[in-house]
Formats: structure tokens, sequence, C-alpha cells
């Protein structure tokens, strides 16, 4: 399996938005700082899934799940992380 280097990873981590890679997965609305939707991960009528744009991460209060744009396309496509990248 391929490497893939630190410095990659770290260009993906810094040019990917997280509010516009997860809005094609899921509708979001902003309300605070943060942006809500329903989780994409769990059944749920209430929106507990977060998005922070400023820390570029995820978060699902309801389920737990969380991380930052790479995670995010791990666990919602199902790909192992030299795929997601």
């Amino acid at each position: 399996m391929a490497r893939i280097s630190e410095q990659i990873i770290e260009q993906i981590r810094s040019t990917a938005d997280i509010v516009e890679v997860v809005s094609g997965y899921v509708q979001l609305k902003k309300r605070g700082r943060n942006f809500f939707g329903l989780c994409p991960f769990h059944d749920e009528k209430t929106a507990s899934f977060s998005v922070n744009s400023e820390r570029q991460i995820y978060k699902c209060f309801g389920c737990s799940v969380g991380g930052g744009v790479i995670n995010f396309i791990m666990e919602i496509e199902g790909m192992e992380f030299v795929n997601a990248v």
C-alpha cells in the first residue's frame, strides 16, 4: 500500500473546507458559529450533528462520531485512510 507524505495530508487538511465537503452529504444550517444537520451516521429527528468551520471539525452529540475532513470521508464512504486522502 502506498505511503502518503505528511506534507500531502497536511495540505489536504488545510485546503479542504469541511463545511463544503459535509454539505455534499448533509443539509446544514448555520446556528451561531457552527453548522447543524441530521447526523448521516445514525437515525435521528433532531439535528445533533455539528460542523465547526473555524476548527475544521465535525461532531455528533448523539452518536459521538467526530473528526476532521479526512475522517468524515472515511466514515461516510466506508474508505480506508489512503483512499479517503
